[in-house]
């Protein structure tokens, strides 16, 4: 992993440090601090990364290059303090690292090492000092925080302590648990974890992050959430890639909302590697781009990439409405050496969570997401059931007519046209929206207008089209 900047730095500290306590069964705590001497030397900051996870693995830093901007910007001496140990360690081994040697087996000196005296206990802690403006060092760690807890991990607690010396009361320290807002069982899957954080980040920040929006987006009620999972299988040689996907779509609850992020056709798509927010690879951001956006209603504007924070533009978002989504890459088996070499995605994986995310909202909601076509297809139902309605209440037959009312459901005591006709008009709409689905999820079920038992059951084509006689089997879809 190349290193650009001492933020960049730190945060590749900081997930190590989140990564260690992840594999770690325990609860864990993450701890970082920014300590400003402002009497002695005000451009001096130290920064303090601890954890209580399973150890370092040192290799994961002697591995690290720079960027010649880096080097050449004197940001930072290049050398980290680290002092680190194992559960099952005697000691707590004492480092320093100077990164900037060009040979890695120079990198590493050992320093004396202190008694444990029997006490089972471990962890890491980095030091390191950089002339760094502290208020950017701050803002990129909240930031970094803010994302992070999207993934929900249960067993780690995240604290971030900034403190300038001779300056009383200046000590501000905020404790961030990940399972804050809405607590998750321990059994939870991992894509369950990500749909509640993501929903908690959006309704919390979706609109900026530095404060909650109450006009725009009030409650969790208004958001609709779909997620996908798309894993190839394990092997000695692959731990198995997994892919997941969440998309929410929420609606906006004012008639003009403040918040122009929200308010955009643009959707901020976020992107996580091996459990570390990052930015998003070349090889995903084509297949953002060779996803059928328009079979589900949507028309892809463009696909702008600023540095890796990637942004879908669409021309046909409903109004007060806003997309947004997450993707999640990693392995089953996850070992720490990998950290510095980040899990490469699979393009036919990704696109293939996508799609079941966006079919997720689909099924849970309905008249989401239809294609363009079934749109179409869906404007001719109220002059549909005008034409049955009218059929039905026309006929001398009365006991056509009863028999009519009961498959609807409806008491034929009414007699009421416009209750007719607009059930009747809920069933057609119905149907066509299940009809929309990808054939293999059509398969479970067929759809009729009028619900009876079927003489026989209905049998299925190699699309997964009824080859039974339909109401609408002639409809072209």
């Amino acid at each position: 992993m190349e290193i650009s900047s001492v933020q960049n730095l730190c945060i590749h500290l900081i997930s190590a440090a989140f990564q260690r306590c992840r594999v770690s069964e325990d609860l864990c705590r993450l701890s970082v601090g920014l300590k400003c001497c402002a009497a002695h030397d005000p451009s001096n900051v130290l920064i303090t990364i601890s954890d209580t996870g399973i150890g370092s693995c040192l290799e994961e830093l002697q591995d690290l290059k720079f960027s010649r901007e880096f080097v050449e910007a004197k940001k930072w001496d290049g050398v980290l303090s680290v002092k680190t140990t194992n559960i099952c360690d005697d000691e707590i081994h004492h480092y320093h690292l100077n990164l900037k040697e060009s040979i890695s087996t120079r990198r590493l000196i050992r320093l004396p090492s202190n008694p444990k005296n029997g006490v089972k206990f471990s962890g890491t802690e980095v030091y390191l000092s950089s002339s760094e403006c502290i208020d950017v060092l701050l803002a990129e760690f909240i930031c970094f925080f803010q994302k992070i807890l999207i993934l929900k991990i249960p067993n780690v607690a995240v604290e971030l302590v900034l403190k300038q010396e001779d300056v009383p009361g200046s000590q501000h320290e905020n404790i961030l648990l990940v399972s804050e807002c809405n607590p998750l069982s321990l059994s939870t899957s991992f894509v369950d974890r990500l749909k509640s954080g993501f929903k908690d980040y959006v309704l919390k920040s979706g609109n900026s992050l530095q404060r909650k929006c109450e006009s725009c987006l009030p409650s969790w009620e208004q958001q609709k959430v779909g997620g996908g999972v798309a894993c190839c299988s394990e092997s000695h040689k692959s731990p198995g890639l997994v892919m997941e996907v969440v998309i929410i779509i929420s609606e906006l609850s004012g008639a003009r909302c403040p918040c122009f992020r929200a308010c955009s056709a643009k959707t901020e798509v976020l992107y996580f590697n091996d459990f570390s927010p990052c930015s998003i690879n070349q090889s995903s951001l084509n297949v953002l781009t060779t996803i059928d956006w328009k079979s589900y209603g949507l028309v892809l504007g463009r696909v702008v990439d600023q540095g890796g924070n990637v942004m879908l533009e669409w021309e046909n978002l409903p109004p007060r409405s806003h997309i947004d989504m997450v993707i999640h890459c990693y392995h089953k088996q996850f070992k720490l050496l990998q950290f510095s070499q980040k899990t490469q995605p699979d393009g036919k994986l990704l696109k293939k969570a996508i799609k079941l995310a966006l079919e997720d909202l689909k099924e849970k909601n309905a008249g989401m997401l239809l294609s363009a076509h079934t749109l179409k297809i869906r404007s001719y139902a109220p002059d549909l059931a005008r034409t049955i309605a009218g059929l039905i209440l026309t006929s001398n037959d009365t006991e056509f007519q009863e028999e009519c009312f009961s498959l609807l459901g409806l008491p034929y005591q009414d007699n009421e046209g416009e209750l007719l006709e607009e059930c009747i008009k809920e069933k057609i709409i119905s149907v066509i929206e299940m009809n929309d689905r990808k054939p293999e999820r059509r398969k479970e079920i067929a759809h009729y207008l009028f619900e009876d038992d079927c003489l026989q059951e209905p049998s299925f084509d190699d699309d997964g089209y009824d080859k039974g006689e339909h109401l609408f089997s002639s409809l072209d879809y």
